[in-house]
Protein backbone atom coordinates (compact mmCIF):
# COMPACT_ATOMS: atom_id res chain seq x y z
CA UNK A 1 0.00 0.00 0.00
CA UNK A 2 1.83 3.30 -0.87
CA UNK A 3 -1.07 6.11 -0.71
CA UNK A 4 -1.27 9.51 -1.65
CA UNK A 5 -1.45 10.57 2.04
CA UNK A 6 1.46 8.83 2.67
CA UNK A 7 3.67 10.55 -0.03
CA UNK A 8 2.48 14.08 1.01
CA UNK A 9 3.87 13.29 4.51
CA UNK A 10 7.11 10.99 3.15
CA UNK A 11 9.42 13.53 5.48
CA UNK A 12 7.50 13.20 8.41
CA UNK A 13 7.11 9.20 7.61
CA UNK A 14 10.73 9.28 7.60
CA UNK A 15 11.14 10.90 10.74
CA UNK A 16 8.99 8.81 12.63
CA UNK A 17 10.43 5.41 11.45
CA UNK A 18 13.63 7.04 12.34
CA UNK A 19 12.62 8.04 15.79
CA UNK A 20 11.24 4.57 16.29
CA UNK A 21 14.14 2.15 14.75
CA UNK A 22 16.46 4.78 16.94
CA UNK A 23 15.25 3.78 20.44
CA UNK A 24 17.61 1.30 20.76
CA UNK A 25 20.43 3.26 19.66
CA UNK A 26 20.03 5.84 22.14
CA UNK A 27 18.87 3.23 25.16
CA UNK A 28 22.72 3.04 24.39
CA UNK A 29 24.75 6.17 23.06
CA UNK A 30 23.22 7.74 26.03
CA UNK A 31 24.62 5.11 28.57
CA UNK A 32 27.81 5.18 27.51
CA UNK A 33 29.10 8.35 29.01
CA UNK A 34 27.85 6.73 32.69
CA UNK A 35 29.36 3.31 32.25
CA UNK A 36 32.22 4.37 35.03
CA UNK A 37 30.12 5.70 37.63
CA UNK A 38 27.20 3.60 36.85
CA UNK A 39 29.85 0.86 37.41
CA UNK A 40 31.21 2.37 40.95
CA UNK A 41 27.47 2.57 42.16
CA UNK A 42 26.78 -0.77 41.31
CA UNK A 43 29.67 -2.06 42.65
CA UNK A 44 30.78 -3.60 39.84
CA UNK A 45 34.28 -4.76 39.89
CA UNK A 46 35.71 -6.43 36.58
CA UNK A 47 35.50 -3.04 33.92
CA UNK A 48 34.62 -5.47 31.19
CA UNK A 49 31.88 -6.40 33.12
CA UNK A 50 30.21 -3.07 32.65
CA UNK A 51 30.03 -3.87 29.02
CA UNK A 52 27.13 -6.47 29.73
CA UNK A 53 25.31 -3.48 30.33
CA UNK A 54 25.14 -2.41 26.38
CA UNK A 55 25.22 -5.86 24.57
CA UNK A 56 22.16 -7.60 26.48
CA UNK A 57 19.89 -4.44 24.96
CA UNK A 58 20.59 -6.44 21.76
CA UNK A 59 20.26 -9.85 23.08
CA UNK A 60 16.75 -8.68 24.78
CA UNK A 61 15.75 -7.08 21.27
CA UNK A 62 17.07 -10.68 19.38
CA UNK A 63 14.63 -12.66 21.56
CA UNK A 64 11.81 -9.58 21.43
CA UNK A 65 12.04 -9.64 17.53
CA UNK A 66 10.38 -12.90 16.92
CA UNK A 67 7.85 -12.01 19.18
CA UNK A 68 6.84 -8.87 17.33
CA UNK A 69 6.95 -10.04 13.91
CA UNK A 70 4.38 -12.65 14.13
CA UNK A 71 2.24 -10.32 16.03
CA UNK A 72 2.59 -8.40 13.45
CA UNK A 73 1.60 -10.52 10.61
CA UNK A 74 -1.38 -11.42 12.93
CA UNK A 75 -2.90 -8.60 14.47
CA UNK A 76 -1.37 -5.29 12.52
CA UNK A 77 1.76 -3.41 12.64
CA UNK A 78 0.51 -0.94 15.32
CA UNK A 79 -0.34 -3.09 17.96
CA UNK A 80 2.84 -4.84 18.06
CA UNK A 81 4.96 -1.34 18.17
CA UNK A 82 2.04 -0.38 20.62
CA UNK A 83 3.18 -3.48 22.70
CA UNK A 84 6.75 -2.92 22.16
CA UNK A 85 6.82 0.36 23.60
CA UNK A 86 4.93 -0.20 26.82
CA UNK A 87 7.87 -2.96 27.84
CA UNK A 88 10.59 -0.48 26.89
CA UNK A 89 9.01 1.74 29.64
CA UNK A 90 9.09 -1.12 31.55
CA UNK A 91 12.34 -1.67 31.25
CA UNK A 92 13.63 1.91 31.52
CA UNK A 93 11.24 1.64 34.81
CA UNK A 94 13.60 -1.11 36.20
CA UNK A 95 17.12 0.22 34.83
CA UNK A 96 16.10 3.42 37.19
CA UNK A 97 15.45 1.42 40.36
CA UNK A 98 18.14 -0.59 39.90
CA UNK A 99 20.53 -1.43 42.77
CA UNK A 100 22.95 -4.11 41.44
CA UNK A 101 24.50 -4.84 37.96
CA UNK A 102 22.03 -8.18 37.67
CA UNK A 103 18.89 -5.95 38.33
CA UNK A 104 20.63 -3.09 36.06
CA UNK A 105 21.06 -5.96 33.11
CA UNK A 106 17.12 -6.81 33.93
CA UNK A 107 16.28 -3.99 33.07
CA UNK A 108 18.54 -3.45 30.33
CA UNK A 109 17.64 -6.51 28.54
CA UNK A 110 13.57 -5.49 29.29
CA UNK A 111 14.60 -2.40 27.31
CA UNK A 112 15.70 -4.35 24.41
CA UNK A 113 13.06 -6.62 24.30
CA UNK A 114 10.75 -3.60 24.17
CA UNK A 115 12.43 -1.50 21.58
CA UNK A 116 12.42 -4.62 19.46
CA UNK A 117 9.28 -3.83 18.35
CA UNK A 118 9.68 -0.58 16.80
CA UNK A 119 12.91 -1.20 15.46
CA UNK A 120 11.92 -4.60 13.86
CA UNK A 121 8.38 -3.58 12.54
CA UNK A 122 9.47 -0.28 11.11
CA UNK A 123 11.16 -2.42 8.37
CA UNK A 124 7.86 -4.43 7.90
CA UNK A 125 5.56 -1.34 7.26
CA UNK A 126 8.85 0.34 4.79
CA UNK A 127 8.70 -2.91 2.93
CA UNK A 128 4.58 -2.91 2.88
CA UNK A 129 5.16 -0.27 0.54
CA UNK A 130 8.28 -0.27 -1.06
CA UNK A 131 10.65 -2.72 -2.77
CA UNK A 132 13.57 -3.53 -4.64
CA UNK A 133 16.03 -0.45 -4.95
CA UNK A 134 13.51 2.12 -3.85
CA UNK A 135 13.27 0.02 -0.66
CA UNK A 136 17.04 0.35 -0.08
CA UNK A 137 16.81 4.46 -0.42
CA UNK A 138 13.92 4.47 1.84
CA UNK A 139 16.16 2.59 4.36
CA UNK A 140 19.23 5.10 3.76
CA UNK A 141 17.09 8.07 4.55
CA UNK A 142 15.33 6.78 7.59
CA UNK A 143 19.24 5.76 8.47
CA UNK A 144 20.36 8.82 7.63
CA UNK A 145 18.23 10.53 10.15
CA UNK A 146 18.73 7.44 12.54
CA UNK A 147 22.07 8.18 12.81
CA UNK A 148 21.93 11.89 14.03
CA UNK A 149 20.78 9.40 17.24
CA UNK A 150 24.63 8.38 18.14
CA UNK A 151 26.06 11.26 17.45
CA UNK A 152 23.78 13.56 19.81
CA UNK A 153 22.90 10.92 22.53
CA UNK A 154 26.36 10.67 24.25
CA UNK A 155 25.76 14.54 24.59
CA UNK A 156 22.79 14.37 26.14
CA UNK A 157 24.06 11.51 28.81
CA UNK A 158 26.84 13.60 29.27
CA UNK A 159 24.63 16.26 30.23
CA UNK A 160 22.40 14.77 32.14
CA UNK A 161 25.45 12.72 34.01
CA UNK A 162 27.00 16.59 34.93
CA UNK A 163 23.53 18.15 35.82
CA UNK A 164 21.75 14.92 37.71
CA UNK A 165 23.02 12.14 37.58
CA UNK A 166 23.13 8.71 35.68
CA UNK A 167 19.79 7.38 36.39
CA UNK A 168 18.52 10.18 35.32
CA UNK A 169 19.27 9.13 31.45
CA UNK A 170 16.86 6.16 31.94
CA UNK A 171 13.81 9.51 32.77
CA UNK A 172 14.98 10.55 29.61
CA UNK A 173 14.68 7.47 27.89
CA UNK A 174 10.79 7.49 29.51
CA UNK A 175 10.00 10.67 27.92
CA UNK A 176 11.31 9.98 24.49
CA UNK A 177 9.18 6.85 24.52
CA UNK A 178 6.57 9.00 25.48
CA UNK A 179 6.97 11.47 22.80
CA UNK A 180 7.23 8.39 20.05
CA UNK A 181 3.66 6.46 21.08
CA UNK A 182 1.81 9.57 20.94
CA UNK A 183 3.40 10.64 17.48
CA UNK A 184 3.19 6.95 16.08
CA UNK A 185 -0.32 6.79 17.45
CA UNK A 186 -1.78 10.15 16.29
CA UNK A 187 -0.15 10.15 12.66
CA UNK A 188 1.06 7.12 11.39
CA UNK A 189 -1.86 4.54 9.18
CA UNK A 190 -1.78 1.08 9.47
CA UNK A 191 -0.15 -0.45 6.49
CA UNK A 192 -1.14 -4.19 6.76
CA UNK A 193 -5.00 -4.72 5.79
CA UNK A 194 -7.29 -6.50 7.90
CA UNK A 195 -7.46 -9.01 4.84
CA UNK A 196 -3.60 -9.58 4.71
CA UNK A 197 -3.24 -10.53 7.97
CA UNK A 198 -2.45 -14.09 9.08
CA UNK A 199 -3.69 -15.52 12.26
CA UNK A 200 -0.62 -17.19 13.76
CA UNK A 201 -0.59 -21.36 13.33
CA UNK A 202 2.75 -23.24 14.00
CA UNK A 203 2.29 -25.10 10.94
CA UNK A 204 1.61 -21.65 9.11
CA UNK A 205 5.34 -20.46 10.41
CA UNK A 206 7.12 -23.76 10.06
CA UNK A 207 6.08 -23.16 6.41
CA UNK A 208 7.40 -19.95 6.28
CA UNK A 209 10.38 -20.87 7.93
CA UNK A 210 11.30 -23.35 5.45
CA UNK A 211 10.66 -21.25 2.65
CA UNK A 212 13.08 -18.46 4.37
CA UNK A 213 15.75 -20.88 4.97
CA UNK A 214 15.22 -22.24 1.04
CA UNK A 215 15.95 -18.51 0.05
CA UNK A 216 19.77 -19.18 -0.12
CA UNK A 217 20.96 -15.95 -0.96
CA UNK A 218 18.80 -14.40 1.15
CA UNK A 219 20.15 -16.17 3.73
CA UNK A 220 23.98 -15.37 3.11
CA UNK A 221 22.65 -11.67 2.92
CA UNK A 222 21.26 -12.15 6.77
CA UNK A 223 24.77 -13.98 8.11
CA UNK A 224 26.75 -10.92 6.10
CA UNK A 225 24.30 -8.49 8.15
CA UNK A 226 25.66 -10.07 11.36
CA UNK A 227 29.20 -10.48 11.24
CA UNK A 228 28.54 -6.42 9.82
CA UNK A 229 26.46 -5.58 12.66
CA UNK A 230 28.81 -7.79 15.19
CA UNK A 231 31.70 -5.22 14.22
CA UNK A 232 29.66 -2.46 15.24
CA UNK A 233 28.78 -3.95 18.30
CA UNK A 234 32.33 -4.76 19.28
CA UNK A 235 32.76 -0.89 18.45
CA UNK A 236 29.78 0.22 20.59
CA UNK A 237 31.40 -2.27 23.46
CA UNK A 238 34.73 -0.82 22.79
CA UNK A 239 35.05 2.88 22.22
CA UNK A 240 34.06 3.85 25.68
CA UNK A 241 37.02 1.80 27.29
CA UNK A 242 39.27 2.74 24.86
CA UNK A 243 38.75 6.33 24.58
CA UNK A 244 38.31 7.13 28.30
CA UNK A 245 40.31 4.31 29.31
CA UNK A 246 43.69 4.17 27.29
CA UNK A 247 43.49 7.52 26.09
CA UNK A 248 42.21 9.18 28.72
CA UNK A 249 40.12 11.26 27.01
CA UNK A 250 37.26 11.56 29.94
CA UNK A 251 34.27 14.31 29.37
CA UNK A 252 35.52 14.98 25.61
CA UNK A 253 34.51 11.10 24.72
CA UNK A 254 31.11 12.62 23.73
CA UNK A 255 32.53 15.02 21.20
CA UNK A 256 34.68 12.45 19.63
CA UNK A 257 31.72 9.50 19.53
CA UNK A 258 29.86 11.98 18.02
CA UNK A 259 32.43 13.10 15.30
CA UNK A 260 32.94 9.07 14.33
CA UNK A 261 29.25 8.22 14.07
CA UNK A 262 28.61 11.46 11.48
CA UNK A 263 30.23 9.03 8.99
CA UNK A 264 27.80 6.56 9.42
CA UNK A 265 25.53 9.59 8.61
CA UNK A 266 26.59 10.59 5.61
CA UNK A 267 27.51 7.25 4.13
CA UNK A 268 24.06 6.26 4.73
CA UNK A 269 22.78 9.74 3.05
CA UNK A 270 25.02 8.93 0.06
CA UNK A 271 23.87 5.30 -0.26
CA UNK A 272 20.17 6.61 -0.96
CA UNK A 273 21.87 8.03 -3.77
CA UNK A 274 24.11 5.74 -4.92
CA UNK A 275 22.22 2.73 -4.61
CA UNK A 276 20.16 3.62 -7.06
CA UNK A 277 22.79 3.83 -10.06
CA UNK A 278 24.74 1.18 -8.87
CA UNK A 279 22.65 -1.25 -6.86
CA UNK A 280 22.73 -2.37 -3.45
CA UNK A 281 24.80 -5.90 -4.27
CA UNK A 282 27.59 -3.90 -5.66
CA UNK A 283 28.00 -1.21 -2.99
CA UNK A 284 27.20 -3.76 0.15
CA UNK A 285 30.36 -5.76 -1.28
CA UNK A 286 33.01 -3.06 -1.88
CA UNK A 287 32.29 -1.89 1.36
CA UNK A 288 32.69 -5.06 3.23
CA UNK A 289 35.86 -5.57 1.68
CA UNK A 290 37.10 -2.18 2.58
CA UNK A 291 36.50 -2.27 6.09
CA UNK A 292 38.04 -5.77 6.02
CA UNK A 293 41.67 -4.44 3.72
CA UNK A 294 41.45 -1.05 6.27
CA UNK A 295 41.36 -2.93 9.21
CA UNK A 296 44.15 -5.60 8.24
CA UNK A 297 46.41 -2.43 7.06
CA UNK A 298 45.71 -0.87 10.66
CA UNK A 299 45.95 -3.88 12.83
CA UNK A 300 50.08 -4.32 11.09
CA UNK A 301 50.25 -0.76 11.85
CA UNK A 302 49.28 -0.52 15.43
CA UNK A 303 51.03 -3.75 16.10
CA UNK A 304 54.54 -1.64 15.44
CA UNK A 305 53.50 1.09 18.03
CA UNK A 306 52.38 -1.86 20.89
CA UNK A 307 48.67 -1.77 19.83
CA UNK A 308 48.06 1.99 21.01
CA UNK A 309 48.20 3.91 17.78
CA UNK A 310 48.40 7.83 17.69
CA UNK A 311 44.65 8.92 18.47
CA UNK A 312 44.56 11.02 15.70
CA UNK A 313 45.09 7.44 13.97
CA UNK A 314 42.82 5.64 15.42
CA UNK A 315 40.46 8.49 15.15
CA UNK A 316 40.64 8.64 11.37
CA UNK A 317 40.83 4.56 11.06
CA UNK A 318 37.89 4.58 12.59
CA UNK A 319 35.98 7.15 10.58
CA UNK A 320 36.45 5.97 7.67
CA UNK A 321 35.78 2.05 8.28
CA UNK A 322 32.27 2.95 9.99
CA UNK A 323 31.91 5.26 6.92
CA UNK A 324 31.66 1.75 4.87
CA UNK A 325 30.22 0.18 7.62
CA UNK A 326 27.34 3.08 7.07
CA UNK A 327 26.63 1.79 3.65
CA UNK A 328 25.82 -1.70 4.27
CA UNK A 329 23.04 -1.48 6.71
CA UNK A 330 20.43 -0.45 4.74
CA UNK A 331 21.44 -2.38 1.54
CA UNK A 332 21.97 -5.93 3.71
CA UNK A 333 18.64 -5.13 5.25
CA UNK A 334 16.99 -4.76 1.88
CA UNK A 335 18.34 -7.45 0.00
CA UNK A 336 17.48 -9.63 3.01
CA UNK A 337 13.83 -8.82 2.95
CA UNK A 338 13.33 -8.73 -0.31
CA UNK A 339 11.94 -11.86 -1.52
CA UNK A 340 9.59 -12.02 1.78
CA UNK A 341 7.18 -9.00 0.99
CA UNK A 342 4.32 -11.47 1.05
CA UNK A 343 5.44 -12.23 5.49
CA UNK A 344 7.19 -8.99 6.07
CA UNK A 345 6.94 -9.02 9.72
CA UNK A 346 7.80 -12.46 10.11
CA UNK A 347 10.99 -11.87 7.81
CA UNK A 348 11.67 -8.88 9.56
CA UNK A 349 11.32 -10.79 12.74
CA UNK A 350 13.73 -13.77 11.71
CA UNK A 351 16.29 -11.58 9.62
CA UNK A 352 16.40 -9.00 13.01
CA UNK A 353 16.75 -12.51 15.42
CA UNK A 354 19.20 -14.33 13.34
CA UNK A 355 21.10 -10.93 12.68
CA UNK A 356 21.28 -9.85 16.24
CA UNK A 357 22.30 -12.84 17.79
CA UNK A 358 25.07 -13.18 15.39
CA UNK A 359 26.00 -9.37 16.14
CA UNK A 360 25.55 -10.28 19.98
CA UNK A 361 28.10 -13.00 20.34
CA UNK A 362 30.60 -11.99 18.34
CA UNK A 363 30.10 -8.49 19.12
CA UNK A 364 30.18 -9.34 23.24
CA UNK A 365 33.84 -11.43 22.34
CA UNK A 366 35.58 -8.23 20.96
CA UNK A 367 34.61 -6.45 23.53
CA UNK A 368 35.83 -9.02 26.28
CA UNK A 369 38.90 -9.55 24.29
CA UNK A 370 39.93 -6.06 25.32
CA UNK A 371 43.57 -5.79 26.81
CA UNK A 372 44.65 -2.50 27.28
CA UNK A 373 45.36 -2.50 23.37
CA UNK A 374 43.82 -1.27 20.44
CA UNK A 375 44.07 -4.42 18.64
CA UNK A 376 40.92 -6.52 18.96
CA UNK A 377 38.55 -3.76 18.46
CA UNK A 378 40.87 -3.66 15.00
CA UNK A 379 40.50 -7.73 14.52
CA UNK A 380 37.15 -7.58 15.01
CA UNK A 381 36.88 -4.61 12.67
CA UNK A 382 38.48 -7.06 10.02
CA UNK A 383 37.61 -10.82 10.53
CA UNK A 384 34.33 -9.96 11.04
CA UNK A 385 34.05 -7.37 8.07
CA UNK A 386 35.58 -10.54 5.66
CA UNK A 387 32.86 -12.92 7.01
CA UNK A 388 30.24 -10.57 5.78
CA UNK A 389 32.20 -9.69 2.47
CA UNK A 390 32.55 -13.87 1.42
CA UNK A 391 28.86 -14.03 2.56
CA UNK A 392 28.05 -11.40 0.54
CA UNK A 393 29.64 -12.75 -2.78
CA UNK A 394 28.23 -16.08 -2.25
CA UNK A 395 24.85 -14.44 -2.30
CA UNK A 396 25.66 -12.08 -5.73
CA UNK A 397 26.71 -15.38 -7.42
CA UNK A 398 23.27 -17.74 -6.34
CA UNK A 399 21.35 -14.09 -7.31
CA UNK A 400 23.63 -14.07 -10.61
CA UNK A 401 22.80 -17.75 -11.25
CA UNK A 402 18.96 -17.53 -10.90
CA UNK A 403 18.74 -14.64 -13.32
CA UNK A 404 20.61 -16.92 -15.93
CA UNK A 405 18.08 -19.36 -15.08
Amino acid sequence: MKDIKMSRVSGEFIALMALLMCMVALSIDAVLPALDPMAADLNVSDSNDIQLVIAIVYAGMAVGQLIYGFLADAKGRKTAIYLGIATFVLGSLVALWSQSLEMMLLGRFMQGLGAAGPRTITLAIIRDQYKGNEMARVLSLVMTVFIISPVIAPLIGQGILWLFGWRQIFIFLLGLATVAWLWFWLRQPETLAVADRTPFSVKKTLRNLRGMVNERSAVCYVIALGFIFGAFIGFLNSVQPVLQGIYQMGAAFPVLFASLTISIAGASYLNSRLVMRFGTRRLALIAALAVAGLSFVMYFLSSMLQGVPPLWGLMVYLGVTLFFVGLQFGNLNAMAMEPFGHIAGTASAVIGNVSTLLAVVSGTLVGQLLDGTVLPLIAGFGVLASGSALFIHRANVMQSQNRVI
